[in-house]
């Protein structure tokens, strides 16, 4: 069977930069979209144009600067922000605008004091002024996750006739189980009359933690998109992460589903958005983390010395990491400790390691890392004793 391509939509700039403290200056913004662009990444969502002079400044220098992706810019179902968003965009070599309002009960009644029949008819005007400006226009159902599937499917059926070409399907608070957010995605793919016309995006939020696995859920029920960010990053407890979603494909073959993006590049594009963002990566961070690839329990380190798939299901190098780490802490073993005595130049005997690692044992009760320093040092006292 042959595989099928799932676009990538990256938000950082867009999403991920709406964290408190991730304020990204024009540079630093132009920075990144160039390496996103560089990764094999399908959309990259630029910036909300209309909601600042800077951004909308971002956007279009970004337009300018991207070579190979689809540049996107946010509005809001009015106007205004459609025209921005336009004029924004209009440099880029593939511009899409990314325009919609919320469906749910919760946000008619409450964020809008409104009615079903008024947001559908405001959704429609919204696409359809947009596609006079461009070809490409994405629609956006916000808190669709807790939207009525029937009326979210005439939501959808309404706005491919007048010309949208993607349909955003978002868990904006993060709210669905996976199952849940499959079922809807599966719904919209079966009662949506002219959904063969546009593409189905997810876009989920990782409130209970379940922003990839809901993502996942969608693909296989019938999405083409998965809308993203670096390193997880987003509104509050963030957004499905770029990089998990991608090896998830790449590992799952018999999903039948592949991206464009250059996996071996994710490690270096996580410690950029990192280190530009101020975001530190959390050290148990799946894939890109510090400890994704390290090894201190001794059952887990002979097993990766001996075959490193006993205990990684990834080859570091496929996401830019040199080689696993085996960390020495009093949980580690004879084998691991035989290793890194190696690695650093000591061929050892099995009667030597066994006094060595008594003398390994005694740092490492006090110490919580035992670094090559301290294996010099053990060492140096070893040779002292027998000389």
């Amino acid at each position: 069977m042959n595989s099928e391509k799932i676009e990538i939509f990256d938000t950082t700039l867009r999403d991920g930069e709406q964290v408190p403290g991730c304020k990204l200056n024009k540079e630093q913004k132009l920075i990144i979209a160039e390496r996103l662009d560089h990764l094999g990444i399908d959309v990259i969502e630029a910036g909300f144009p209309i909601s600042s002079p800077g951004d909308f400044e971002s956007v279009s220098e970004i337009s300018k600067l991207v070579k190979n992706a689809k540049v996107c810019g946010l509005t809001r179902a009015n106007k205004k922000d459609i025209e921005a968003a336009a004029e924004a965009l209009q440099y880029a070599k593939r511009p899409r605008i990314h325009t919609g309002i919320g469906t749910s009960d919760s946000h008619i009644k409450y964020k809008f004091n409104s009615t079903r029949e008024d947001i559908l008819e405001r959704a429609v005007q919204a696409v359809k002024y947009a596609k006079s400006f461009v070809e490409d226009v994405e629609f956006y159902a916000e808190d669709a996750g807790r939207t009525d599937n029937a009326y979210l499917a005439k939501v959808c059926e309404e706005v491919i006739k007048v010309g949208a070409t993607v349909l955003n399907i978002p868990d904006t608070t993060g709210y669905c189980l996976p199952e849940e957010y499959g079922m809807k995605i599966k719904y919209l793919k079966e009662n949506v009359k002219g959904i063969e016309n546009a593409v189905i995006s997810c876009h989920c939020h990782n409130d209970l933690g379940l922003a990839t696995a809901n993502s996942i859920a969608g693909i296989t029920n019938g999405a083409r998109q998965i809308e993203c960010t670096i390193n997880g990053l987003g509104e509050r407890a963030g957004n499905t992460a770029l990089e998990e979603v991608v090896m998830i494909l790449k590992q799952h073959k018999n999903l039948n589903l592949h991206t464009n993006v250059n996996s071996r590049m994710l490690n270096e594009m996580s410690t950029l958005v990192s280190d530009l963002m101020g975001m530190p990566v959390q050290p148990n961070k799946a894939i890109v983390g510090a400890n994704a690839f390290s090894h201190s329990s001794g059952i887990h380190q002979d097993g990766v010395i001996k075959n490193r798939a006993t205990y990684e299901i990834i080859d570091p190098e496929e996401v830019g990491v040199n080689e696993s780490s085996i960390v020495l802490t009093a949980r580690s073993g004879r084998s691991a400790l035989a290793y890194r005595f190696k690695n650093i130049g000591f061929d050892i005997t099995k009667n030597e390691l066994d006094f060595l690692y008594q003398e390994f044992l005694k740092i490492a009760d006090i110490k919580k890392e035992i670094d090559n320093n301290d294996l010099h040092l053990i060492m140096k006292s070893f040779n002292l004793k027998i000389g």
